[in-house]
């Protein structure tokens, strides 16, 4: 059976119809892939397969499998790229060949790897969605049920104040230590790849920073000890500080993208 179809330039397109379909139900049998990746690499090897029709010039062989170059791939993804095609999209057509093709390989028709050296289309990375201004107020002025004027209300409200009037990233922010207090107008932060920026303070982020500082009931033994610390004395966790917001997004019913990092946005 090998023998005949590596001798062969006629095989019919019915043949790779029923490896489509083979491969379909082990997909959802013994891979136990969700309908949604079978649906999606389904499609994918039946746009493959019509692709190579016009672009070889061909009906699609097994034969003309055996001799698919990397260039083939990358020719029926720009293709699909011209069709409007994202590149999510692109990228689960291409996880969809590099399946098929290794279920070829293991049944022994098939044993090609263009479609593993083909590289994906890389993901964008999405910036967080910005809060309205008025739901990041109600976000920062929410103390989530906490006695007003204690002084873990005060840090949480310091913090949240210096996330969205000087545009600091939570990590940054937690990086601030007790010697910067009091705050000046501009505020000197190493951000991302070692890189630094001035970041503009406002008059009440620096008011509310100050008075956090001055209510803290734990004493600085150096004036390297962090800002925000945590209820036992300790520095604050990021991980609390988003739990923080988290409480206070469910009881102002905002949605999940009102996180700390979207409020610098």
């Amino acid at each position: 059976m090998a023998e005949r179809d590596r001798s062969s330039h006629t095989e019919p397109s019915a043949d790779l119809n029923a490896l489509i379909k083979s491969f379909v139900n082990e997909l959802s049998g013994a891979m136990r892939a969700s309908p949604y990746t079978v649906r999606n690499y389904k499609r994918a090897c039946e746009d493959f397969f019509a692709f190579l029709q016009g672009h070889r010039g061909e009906p699609p062989t097994l034969t003309l499998l055996r001799a698919l170059e990397p260039g083939d791939v990358r020719a029926f993804l720009a293709d699909r790229r011209r069709q409007g095609a994202g590149a999510a999209t692109l990228r689960v057509d291409l996880s969809g060949l590099r399946r098929f093709f290794r279920f070829l390989r293991d049944r022994g028709l098939v044993d090609n790897d263009s479609a593993e050296v083909v590289k994906a289309p890389p993901q964008r990375q999405r910036l967080p969605r910005p809060i309205p201004a008025e739901k990041a107020i109600d976000l920062i002025n929410s103390d989530a049920g906490g006695t007003p004027g204690n002084w873990i209300a005060l840090r949480d409200y310091a913090l949240l104040v210096l996330l969205y009037g000087a545009g600091l990233r939570i990590s940054e922010a937690l990086s601030l230590r007790r010697m910067d207090i009091p705050l000046g107008e501009t505020l000197r932060i190493r951000g991302k790849g070692g890189k630094h920026r001035e970041a503009p303070v406002l008059e009440i982020v620096r008011e509310a920073t100050s008075t956090y500082a001055q209510a803290i009931p734990f004493p600085a033994f150096d004036n390297d000890d962090p800002l925000f610390i945590g209820a036992r004395g300790g520095a604050l966790n990021a991980r609390v500080a988003q739990r923080m917001v988290a409480e206070r997004r469910r009881r102002l019913n905002l949605p999940e993208t009102a996180t700390p990092h979207a409020l610098r946005h």
